[in-house]
């Protein structure tokens, strides 16, 4: 009797402690910014660096959170969500060196002695027109792509072995100088957005609300999503595919749209990226990168849109640390992770959690 009793409270403080430990860290996202607009010589103000970090680990979060669009709920293992967050980072910074070279051309383009802007810079120097490229460039990309492979019926393995190889070719095509997006550097020194002073306090302020702003819409629309009967039929398809073919489903629509939302997702979390952090180049599309989102959500517990963002905060807080003190073992450490929480931890932390609770 006392334990149906405790299983009943526990059933009802469980959504409560969660709904209290979000309305907490929403708090001290939102203090951040604040804080760092406070002078230098105020002990409470948050460094830039600080912020940056904070803002980076939250853009990675928006990546975990649209992969488990498609991974946890429709089954679909991408291992190439790496390239459409670096297409909305280089969208953004065309915006971004068209800015800082005023009428002229960007730096590296002077340096390789090119006499005009290539056809496809065309419009770049317009934020309008960014920012329908941040959506349009891993929108269309992830249309074609998908459209071929959900056609030919192709998943699983295969499928995640495609997305590895599209992002591998896209990282070695960006790496060519005469491409026009800067080779083995990418873009970098950045000087104004909107106008403004990119380095400002104000403006770092305001990227890092953006930030957090995407990040919580997100996080309703998977929400909403996830409690449809959209979500339902994802959630069958990854179950039983077949069985949902069956019962008269499509299943190509509903992974298209899913997969399409995904990496527009990405790509404006890149977007929002490449502003903070400073830099945009060929190794966010490296393979690496789009295997440690995968770990992000692993661990977090994928199909459960809250622990992916619990695990990207966790790797890359992990990772920020490791990679300063030993820096040569980083990857090693990353492979054991994902090795114990396939082992240990097949739900995830959300899981561990849900479990302790009952």
């Amino acid at each position: 009797m006392n334990k149906t009793l405790l299983a009943r409270a526990s059933a009802r403080l469980g959504p409560q402690l969660s709904l209290g430990l979000g309305l907490i860290a929403l708090a001290v996202l939102l203090a951040l910014p604040l804080l760092h607009l406070l002078p230098a010589d105020n002990s409470w103000q948050v460094s830039a660096y600080t912020l940056t970090l904070v803002g980076k680990i939250l853009c990675y979060a928006i990546v975990a959170l649209a992969l488990d669009l498609v991974w946890g709920y429709a089954g679909l293992l991408s291992l190439g969500h790496g390239l459409f967050f670096a297409l909305g980072g280089y969208a953004m910074g065309m915006y971004l060196m068209r800015q800082s070279a005023g009428e002229g051309l960007p730096a590296f383009m002077q340096f390789l002695s090119w006499s005009q802007l290539p056809w496809y810079w065309s419009g770049t120097q317009s934020f309008l027109w960014t920012l329908c490229l941040v959506v349009l460039a891993p929108g269309l990309l992830a249309l074609v792509f998908g459209f071929f492979a959900f056609r030919s019926r192709i998943k699983g393995v295969y499928f995640s072995i495609m997305t590895q190889a599209l992002t591998f070719a896209a990282m070695l095509l960006f790496f060519r100088n005469e491409t026009g997006f800067g080779g083995n550097n990418g873009f970098t020194d950045f000087k104004r957005i909107l106008g403004f002073d990119i380095t400002a306090q104000g403006t770092r302020a305001v990227l890092f609300l953006a930030t957090v702003t995407l990040l919580l819409g997100s996080l309703y629309l998977g929400w909403k999503l996830a409690r449809s009967k959209f979500g339902r039929v994802l959630t069958a398809l990854r179950d039983a595919e077949n069985r949902l073919m069956f019962c008269g489903y499509d299943p190509r629509g509903y992974k298209l749209f899913i997969w399409v939302l995904s990496a527009v997702l990405c790509g404006l979390a890149g977007a929002l990226y490449v502003p903070q952090v400073g830099i945009i180049n060929p190794s966010e599309m490296s393979p690496t990168n789009s295997i440690e989102a995968a770990i992000w959500v692993a661990l977090g517990g994928r199909g459960t849109l809250i622990g992916p963002l619990l695990g990207a905060g966790l790797v890359n807080g992990m990772k920020s640390w490791f990679t300063v003190a030993f820096p040569e073992y980083w990857l090693f450490a990353l492979g054991l992770l994902f090795i114990l929480v396939t082992l240990l931890l097949p739900a995830g932390v959300i899981g561990l959690l849900k479990r302790k609770a009952q």
